[in-house]
Parts: structure tokens; C-alpha cells; sequence
């Protein structure tokens, strides 16, 4: 997890750089094209905010302080695992690119922290958020597009039997009866997306363009978009599983959600039907999915997470039947990360202004 910081730090930074001169209504663009929620509370309403002296950047590249000098003037950005960093780390005010219960024992000011990704889980549990009560704020919309786009792969995959085509091509085989009498179309099957939010909505347009029926769940009520016919609430999701050909998981990771895919689950689902999920690999009870592949409960699955992740070499999930593994990349794409950059910029000035801020994560539901 760390070094996954490290990494997509690396990239803001270098991104960060070649950005500093972009146009000044980008950040604007971006609220507006991805539909980014501002909090309904000024940020400097908060108990404990102060305008920020010191902002430590985790695994950001050197050059992406004075990037962000330009949106927060006067504010010291400091660059982690520096000497400088451990020097003044009592005294960091704000972290954005990190989030750990060692940081926080140490940097006992900190009052904000800023994730560049949309998973939060690991930073919710840390009892000082709650305790402290850190504002987390976090890039929940930003990739929907992208891993909506994933997930619709990973569907059509299955129905055109590429997962059985494509290892035959290494083999050398022309072997049109790998799937002779089994191709489907999506077109009038049912999807169901586990968790409308961002990601999920975007999973349910494009089916919806596909032709497919979309039903959804989800916590916050029983409200979605006009091409979702259904929408139910976490304990509706038994009976809405085994009227669906596909389940797409864009559920966030929490009490309340992990392990609901599990052997009960997986017995009430068509067993025609296809598990694909792109959110987090503890919503699924790994031992029961396995067992529920090898007897045919299900038809198959598709995994860009896991659990364990990384999956292991050897592990069961590697050989089970009807199964298409990704690494977890199912955000990545050729447009970059100007986008998760634009929320960077403008939350610091933000927060530096006291204003309403971006994509505030609701610690107590842990999203």
C-alpha cells in the first residue's frame, strides 16, 4: 500500500509540474464534468482548522511544491522520508498523498488529509480520524469512467468467450467449438450494480446503452438515475442477485460490506451468471467464490481485485474455472491523472481559504 502511494505520488508530481500553467477554470471543469460534491460546511467552520503553515507531500516529486505555491501562498510544502520532513513533522498541518496511524502518532497537528485515490478504508480505521476528527477528503468520481469501462470489458469478455479464445490463440488452436451454442449478447439481460455511487452509476449508463436492464443497491436510499428501472436498499440484494445475469461490485469497503458475496449469496444467483468486481477484494469470501466456480453455481467471475492481494502464485483463484484477473488496474488509462491533480490544486486552496471542500469522505460510513 505504501509504495502504491509512493508511486501515484510520483506521477502528481511529475504531472503536477507540467500542469502549473493550465487554464485557470480547469478546476472548475473538472467539478463540473465529473459532477464533484462540495461540503455543505466552509472547511474553516470546523473545529480545529486553522489556515495551514506546513502541507507534507507524500512521494510527490520535488517539483510539485511550487506547483502548488501558486493556489496556497505562504505555506511551507515539505517532501516526505526528507530530513526536513522528520524535522519538522510535529508541526505538519495537513498530508496529502498518505495516510497511516504511524504518520498520524507522529504529526500530531495534522487536521486534513487528502488521498489521491477513492478507496479510504485503510485511512478510516485509523482510530485517530475519528478521534482527532481529521477531515478526509478523497477522489471518489474521478476514475468511475475508467473503471466503468473496465467492468463493461471484463462482461463482454464472458459473453464473447474471449477468456476461452484468447488462450487457445497461444496455444495455436482454431477451435470454434470452445463456445459453440454458449455466445450471448447483453442486450435485454439484467445487470445489477452493487453500490450506485459514482463508479456504479457510470457502470449503469453504459450497460443501459448496451440494452441491458440495470438494478441497483444502495445504502443512502432508494433514489438513482432514470436508467436504473430499480433501485433497493443492502438487504434487497439476495433477491436482486438471482434475477441478474451480471453483478457488478462498485460497493466501498466496510462493516456493512465485507464479505456479501459469500456462499449464501452465490447459492441464490442464476447459474448462468457472472460476478464482476472492481471495487475491493474483501466484499468477496474467497474460499466460498472458489467453491462456488468449481460447482457450477456460477458461471464465472472477474476479478481486478482480490482477496489476498496481490494474489499469490499458486493460489486456487489462479486455476478456478471461468476466471478473468486483473491487477488492480482497473483506473488506469492513457488520459492521466491531470484530473486527480485539478482536485489536488483546488482543495488545497481551499482549504488554505477556509472555503467548502471537495469530495469529503463520510468517516462514519467509511466513503
Amino acid at each position: 500500500m505504501e509504495f502504491r502511494a509512493l508511486l501515484i505520488g510520483a506521477c502528481l508530481g511529475a504531472l503536477l509540474a507540467a500542469s502549473a500553467t493550465a487554464g485557470e477554470n480547469s478546476a472548475a471543469d473538472v467539478i463540473e464534468h465529473f459532477g464533484l460534491q462540495q461540503d455543505e460546511t466552509p472547511v474553516k467552520d470546523r473545529k480545529g482548522w486553522r489556515k495551514p503553515k506546513r502541507i507534507l507531500l507524500a512521494g510527490i516529486a520535488a517539483q510539485a511544491g511550487p506547483a502548488l505555491q501558486s493556489a496556497a501562498p505562504g505555506v511551507e510544502f515539505i517532501q516526505a522520508g526528507t530530513p526536513e520532513a522528520r524535522a519538522k513533522l510535529a508541526s505538519i498541518d495537513a498530508a496529502i498523498g498518505v495516510c497511516s496511524a504511524d504518520l498520524l502518532s507522529a504529526a500530531k497537528s495534522i487536521q486534513w488529509i487528502q488521498l489521491v485515490t477513492a478507496g479510504v478504508e485503510n485511512c478510516v480505521s485509523v482510530p485517530a480520524i475519528r478521534e482527532r476528527n481529521i477531515l478526509v477528503t478523497n477522489m471518489q468520481r474521478i476514475t468511475g469512467p475508467i473503471i466503468a469501462e473496465h467492468a463493461i470489458a471484463m462482461m463482454l469478455a464472458f459473453t464473447r468467450g474471449l477468456h476461452l479464445f484468447i488462450p487457445a490463440q497461444r496455444r495455436g488452436e482454431w477451435a470454434p467449438g470452445l463456445r459453440a451454442g454458449r455466445m450471448a449478447v447483453v442486450e435485454g439481460k439484467t445487470l445489477l450494480v452493487v453500490g450506485l455511487g459514482g463508479i456504479g452509476t457510470e457502470v449503469a449508463k453504459r450497460a443501459h446503452a448496451l440494452g441491458m436492464k440495470v438494478t441497483a443497491t444502495r445504502a443512502s436510499g432508494r433514489t438513482g438515475p432514470d436508467f436504473v428501472s430499480y433501485v433497493g436498499l443492502p438487504d434487497e440484494l439476495h433477491k436482486l442477485a438471482s434475477e441478474a445475469d451480471f453483478i457488478v461490485n462498485t460497493a466501498p469497503l466496510t462493516p456493512e460490506t465485507k464479505g456479501i458475496f459469500n456462499a449464501e449469496l452465490f447459492g441464490k444467483m442464476k447459474p448462468t451468471a457472472y460476478l464482476i468486481n472492481v471495487a475491493r477484494g474483501g466484499s468477496v469470501v474467497t474460499s466460498d467464490l472458489i467453491a462456488a466456480l468449481e460447482s457450477n453455481k456460477i458461471a464465472g467471475a472477474a476479478l481486478d481485485v482480490t482477496d489476498p492481494e496481490p494474489l499469490p502464485a499458486g493460489h486456487p483463484l489462479w486455476k478456478a474455472p471461468n476466471v478473468i484477473i486483473t491487477p488492480h488496474i482497473s483506473s488506469s488509462s492513457d488520459l492521466g491523472q491531470d484530473a486527480q491533480l485539478q482536485v489536488v490544486g483546488e482543495n488545497v486552496r481551499r482549504y488554505v481559504a477556509g472555503d467548502r471542500m471537495l469530495s469529503v469522505v463520510d468517516v462514519t460510513r467509511g466513503y
